[in-house]
């Protein structure tokens, strides 16, 4: 495998074009290694029984104390609508905010192909501790073992929860309900609402929560964005918001902060996120304090609808569930152009069935995408610029018939020919890898909680689940896990030493808070430069998937951080932002997200420079083997990089959390 360079890219240019930076950092003072860190809220003894055993170590908070509290929590996806429900129905005061107009426009409706969860329906040899060891081995051992087996050990609650809420998964024939495999598992532990799995999930949190606003426990904030976190006394206490409908700037306390506001893969512009998603909740917490773990784990989704031109503004997922029927493959001569259903069988090259017998079309999405680039890279891709690959339901509508496809896949199907003007009933779809999941975030401990006290971290905005890749289906499996089941259990363990002590706006951290966010406003507001700001984002794009995107390698890698310091002061200097802040403005919205961008994907690449081995979906052509596979190096690495926040353009210091196997041996993954 090679470095990647434009012709390879799917990241669209910016608006003028702009010639490359050539700026490089060839200094090794990129950060400081600070104490190590440690998750001192696991229990030890026997995996099976850590989350009891921490269940019943935590306090607990009296109902008639419940009403005394209160909550805040940003985001309404999975993870935060199932929270603010959960903690409502217990009784806590709980404020709710979302940008979106409304809960059910979080972004994980667009989750498409399913829920994983341990109930070996199937009875083909799942388990709990098949799920910890298949999510473990599929992260690369880069996850924690200890939060890796409590999540396999709630999934099969979550289905309950769910079906109870009337979310109408699959069935088969006998009226049990249905499930399928994703990848990095040889079992079928993924249950499934055809491709709307995301959607269907949502609507059951999102009623729940509803009904809580309706008891008077939850109060939802739509269109409010969080631009600062209020920390008094040491204590996370309150967020700072602004209305986007009219621009105010507003402040709400409570005694914990709960952050569900998913991850930042839009830091590569192009990605399969709504245009919405961004990093600023998250990143307003790391400069206050909150360290920001792993953050150059980056998961590269294989199926995904290829760009066609540089207008757009995101990519579109095709579900992993598609590999279940569907076959990979590109032609064997990357000089054949002829039409995919007029090369016959001899000629074609299905390299995952090839590589990875054992898995077949089904191995994890770190391993598929870099297969993909791969045969891209020789010369064999297809479609425009030959950045493609085909998935073939050739085979299986022969051997189930249409009607039967069509039942599983329908809506996708629909969606694909839609996009592209190609019916993939006839004709193969057209797939290439783009970003889709990031596995870093910010850092928190056992009970979800961050560096900074009574502030948690839920969903994919924190780290702690998924290691150097995450296995499809589990992201679901995660939020909801979250939400429903291990916040409203460890975040009493906080809360009952409260209520705290009153804070206002009076406060000092309040006041500096504020001013913080008034002065940033009108800063970006004041530039009057001559780009735009999508202009910048794009070209940060561009930066960010060259060099640390599916490959990266140290002399990219310095270039990338020297492009982005430079591309940085001149988004300060040159930025263009029209309107007012006292009024509906989108683009100052997009502004605040891209400087925060801007600042984040400096940190990304000196996480993935400092990390010289390959794991998951960190990629470093340093170091893989002679097959071209990822090559750990468990004697140097095996440790969580949570980042603390030193201030712009300042050395980050780095703390490490080792990460220590007793139930799992860490060995090469294989596929094959």
């Amino acid at each position: 495998m090679t470095q990647s360079d434009s012709s390879t890219s799917p990241v669209a240019t910016v608006e003028t074009p702009v010639a490359p930076r050539e700026a490089r950092v060839d200094a090794d003072e990129l950060f400081t290694v600070g104490e190590p860190i440690a998750d001192a809220k696991a229990p030890a003894g026997p995996i099976e029984s850590r989350w009891s055993e921490r269940k019943f170590s935590a306090k607990l908070v009296n109902p008639a104390n419940r009403r005394k509290l209160s909550v805040i929590i940003v985001g309404t996806g999975l993870a935060g609508a199932s929270a603010a429900a959960t903690l409502g129905e217990a009784g806590y005061r709980v404020t709710s905010f979302c940008y979106q107009d409304t809960p059910r426009r979080a972004h994980s409706i667009a989750a498409q192909g399913g829920i994983n969860a341990a109930k070996n329906y199937r009875n083909d040899g799942d388990s709990t501790y098949r799920l910890f060891y298949d999510t473990v081995k599929g992260g690369d051992f880069r996850s924690r073992e200890s939060n890796v087996y409590r999540l396999a050990e709630v999934s099969a609650n979550i289905i309950d929860q769910c079906v109870a809420q009337g979310v109408p998964f699959a069935r088969e024939y006998g009226g049990l309900l249905d499930t399928r495999s994703f990848g990095g598992v040889q079992v079928q532990r993924t249950f499934y609402a055809r491709g709307q799995t995301g959607q269907q999930l949502l609507i059951g949190a999102y009623q729940a929560l509803e009904r809580q606003v309706a008891a008077g426990t939850v109060t939802v904030h739509s269109r409010h964005e969080m631009l600062e976190l209020v920390v008094a006394d040491g204590r996370a206490r309150g967020i700072v918001v602004r209305d986007m409908r009219t621009g105010e700037i507003e402040t709400h306390y409570a005694d914990a902060v709960v952050l569900a506001s998913g991850g930042y893969g839009n830091v590569f512009f192009l990605s399969t996120n709504a245009m919405g998603s961004n990093v600023t909740a998250a990143w307003r917490a790391h400069r206050k304090g909150a360290y920001f773990a792993n953050p150059c784990y980056t998961q590269i989704h294989p199926t995904c609808i290829p760009v066609s031109g540089e207008y757009q503004s995101k990519l579109t997922l095709m579900s992993e569930s598609l590999r279940n029927d569907g076959r990979i493959w590109v032609p064997k001569d990357g000089e054949d152009k002829r039409a995919p259903g007029d090369i016959p069988e001899e000629d074609r090259d299905y390299y995952l069935e090839r590589r990875y017998p054992a898995f077949g079309n089904l191995v994890p999405r770190d391993i598929a995408s870099r297969a993909a680039k791969a045969v891209c890279d020789e010369g064999r891709g297809v479609g425009p610029g030959g950045l493609g690959v085909y998935l073939d339901f050739a085979d299986a509508i022969e051997r189930l018939g249409r009607k039967a496809v069509e039942a599983k896949y329908g809506n996708l199907f629909d969606m694909y020919l839609q996009i592209t003007g190609e019916n993939p009933y006839e004709q193969p779809m057209r797939i290439y890898p783009a970003v889709h999941y990031t596995m870093g975030g910010l850092w928190v401990d056992y009970d979800l909680q961050s560096t900074i006290p009574g502030l948690f971290v839920t969903g994919e905005a924190n780290f702690s689940d998924h290691g150097a890749n995450r296995l499809g289906a589990s992201a679901l499996m995660q939020g909801l896990a979250d939400g429903y089941f291990v916040l409203p259990n460890t975040i009493a363990d906080y809360l009952a030493a409260g209520p705290f002590e009153k804070v206002d706006d009076s406060h000092p951290a309040s006041a500096e808070a504020i001013a913080s966010v008034n002065d940033r406003v009108q800063r970006l507001l004041s530039i009057k430069g001559s780009r735009t700001v999508d202009s910048f984002h794009k070209e940060l794009g561009r930066i960010m998937w060259e060099y640390c995107g599916m490959e990266r390698n140290e002399e990219g890698l310095r270039k990338a951080i020297g492009a982005i310091r430079e591309l940085r002061e001149e988004f300060w200097r040159d930025v263009l932002v029209p309107g007012t802040g006292a009024e509906l403005n989108q683009s100052l919205e997009r502004a605040g997200r891209v400087a925060d961008f801007l600042e984040l994907g400096e940190l990304m690449c000196v996480d993935a420079l400092h990390r010289r081995e390959s794991c998951g979906g960190h990629f470093r052509s340093e170091s893989q083997t002679e097959d071209g596979e990822a090559l750990r190096h468990d004697d140097e690495f095996a440790y969580v990089a949570a980042w603390e926040f030193t201030g712009v353009g300042q050395q980050p210091v780095l703390h490490k959390e080792d990460l220590v196997y007793e139930f799992v041996e860490m060995k090469q993954r294989s596929y094959k």
